[in-house]
């Protein structure tokens, strides 16, 4: 008897996850700020800034960039796999790939993109090694590794698992 209306609470509850996606969505306005930040400091520094300073200033757009595309994946594809769907038929200048993402798929590309992330901050590092403890560096190359390896693993179990359908 009691059983319907609790289980229309808990999958009403699934609203309760729509702040946090603002949420991330405020954050993408931060990073914004933070390229901006990366952005005006090289403009303004230029002819000062050697060819290694402009790299690190680029990969720290590039890192940003990815950062805030991570999040835009996890806004999207996790509103419309956890919250609700959207008709992406009523929408024809949106890109279809974020409906269509599932949760195991959401999990690989996540991952996929933390790699990228920290394989750009790991390249920071080495592009400024001599002001890097050899132990920073060898905690960075540990902590990306692992990424690559659970990468790896997470994509290898979709692969086995029966997930035959790679999306764009």
């Amino acid at each position: 008897m009691t059983r319907h209306p609790f289980e229309r609470v808990l999958f009403a509850a699934r609203w309760l996850l729509a702040p946090f996606y603002l949420a991330l969505a405020v954050t993408l306005l931060a990073l914004l700020a933070k390229v901006g930040v990366h952005v005006y400091e090289m403009a303004t520094h230029f002819l000062a800034l050697s060819e290694d300073q402009v790299l690190l200033s680029a990969l720290g757009v590039v890192d940003l960039t990815l950062s805030a595309s991570l999040i835009v994946i996890v806004i999207l594809s996790g509103y419309v796999n956890f919250i609700a769907p959207i008709d992406i038929e009523a929408h024809h200048g949106w890109p279809r790939w974020f409906a269509d993402i599932d949760f195991s798929e959401l999990k690989v590309r996540l991952m996929a993109s933390i790699v990228a992330i920290t394989a750009i901050k790991l390249l920071e590092t080495y592009m400024n090694v001599d002001s890097v403890s050899d132990r920073d560096f060898a905690w960075q190359t540990g902590v990306h590794v692992a990424f690559v390896v659970t990468a790896l693993l997470l994509a290898l179990a979709d692969r086995l698992g029966g997930k035959h359908s790679h999306q764009a």
